[in-house]
């Protein structure tokens, strides 16, 4: 089981446009830079970035094909996080019958916000 800050870790770095597009083509397949410069609207230096932060998480790594470097999923836990993010769910948790501890009050309904 990972430590809670290392689960902190793991969603702060996915936490982000450009590395959840890059984690959802990685589990497509193995892609090189290049393949990823085709479709992220970023420049290279940037891309670097991230997937230079994506593999420091361990959630990443890559090998050489020449000069290429080919980037693959590491980290079992990237497809799970990606299939609960994009799930859609249709209603909220049932709110309680009262406090747990007094066994007093009820849940008023629709908070304002």
């Amino acid at each position: 089981m990972r430590p809670v800050l290392q689960q902190v870790e793991v969603l702060k770095t996915i936490a982000h446009p450009v590395r959840i597009q890059i984690l959802e083509e990685l589990l497509k397949g193995v892609k090189c830079v290049s393949d990823f410069e085709d479709f992220l609207e970023i420049s290279q230096p940037n891309l670097s970035q991230h997937l230079s932060l994506l593999r420091r998480q361990g959630l990443i790594d890559y090998f050489m094909d020449g000069r290429l470097r080919c980037y693959f999923l590491k980290d079992p836990i990237v497809p799970d996080l990606l299939e609960i993010v994009k799930k859609d769910y249709i209603k909220e948790l049932p709110a309680p019958a009262c406090c747990p501890v007094s066994k007093k009050g009820t849940y008023p309904g629709d908070r304002r916000h």
